[in-house]
């Protein structure tokens, strides 16, 4: 697939060095790794503010969206901005789900599951590795 922004290996990995991501950011975003559940920075945050992709910067969530799924990653019921998240089959590990993408440069953020707890009926399960949160001023 393409996207808007695109870049090689080693100028993604200077860019999330640059932005101080998290070790595992570039194998998240770049390679679809999953971080392990409980232990993403944003697992248990509630600030106000906006979850950003780590990558390319694009508004992805609202912290109003965000909510406690106690599956261990960051979950979500709707997008910032509709369009800013790609849907892609993933037919890994033996089963059928549905991942996400940031549709401006295509970082893998997570997957999407159809038992969420509010009126979208959607669980964006995220990886903290790849987000950005900017907390409201």
């Amino acid at each position: 697939m393409s996207y808007p922004v695109q870049k090689t290996d080693a100028e993604w990995k200077a860019l999330l060095a640059e932005k101080g991501a998290e070790a595992s950011a570039f194998e998240v975003t770049r390679h679809a790794a999953t971080e392990r559940p409980f232990t993403g920075k944003y697992e248990a945050e509630w600030a106000d503010g906006t979850y950003h992709c780590m990558c390319c910067g694009a508004k992805l969530f609202e912290a109003a969206a965000k909510f406690d799924a106690g599956c261990g990653w960051p979950s979500f019921d709707r997008e910032a901005v509709p369009g800013a998240i790609r849907n892609v089959a993933d037919r890994s590990h033996g089963m059928v789900r549905t991942e996400n993408v940031c549709a401006n440069c295509g970082a893998h953020l997570g997957h999407v599951f159809p038992d969420g707890p509010t009126d979208t009926g959607l669980r964006y399960c995220m990886n903290s590795a790849s987000l950005d949160f900017k907390p409201k001023n």
